[in-house]
């Protein structure tokens, strides 16, 4: 699966000789933060990870726009998947994680990018704490996100 580029929602008129550059947050309010989620969701994938879930959480919480929860089943898939959602959040959206936590254990393994922070847990971890029912009002994203027409 390719991943989505942040730089995807900045519009350019590849026929003219000016491009125009339009707010990639526009619309939703939250389009920056939804491309950089997808992105690291799509990482994720490419690692088989398991129950890809992505809340948003923005409209009932200030911590984040959104939230993407992934299982792993070992210690180094844990960390295979949140290396492959750093390579993709910088080589995708050009951002690196502000915080990291959990890589010495790696049973979860949270990554702070400020307006989205993904969560790789191995399944008891995953089971125990329970992010899903905890934020269960939040909105949860369609992922994959169908394909256009």
């Amino acid at each position: 699966m390719v991943a989505p580029s942040c730089a995807s929602t900045l519009r350019s008129d590849s026929s003219s000789s000016s491009a125009t550059n339009a707010d990639p947050c526009e619309g939703d309010g939250q389009g920056w933060s939804k491309q950089l989620a997808l992105t690291l969701a799509t990482a994720a994938d490419d690692r088989k990870a398991s129950d890809i879930v992505i809340l948003k959480v923005s409209d009932i919480s200030y911590l984040a726009d959104f939230f993407v929860i992934v299982t792993g089943f070992s210690r180094t898939q844990v960390r295979a998947i949140a290396e492959a959602m750093a390579i993709a959040a910088q080589e995708h959206c050009g951002r690196k994680p502000l915080r990291r936590e959990g890589e010495s254990e790696a049973t979860w393994i949270v990554q702070d990018y400020g307006e989205v922070i993904g969560h790789i847990l191995m399944p008891q971890q995953r089971e125990f704490y329970d992010l899903e029912a905890f934020w269960g009002h939040a909105e949860q994203l369609e992922f994959p996100q169908p394909i256009p027409e």
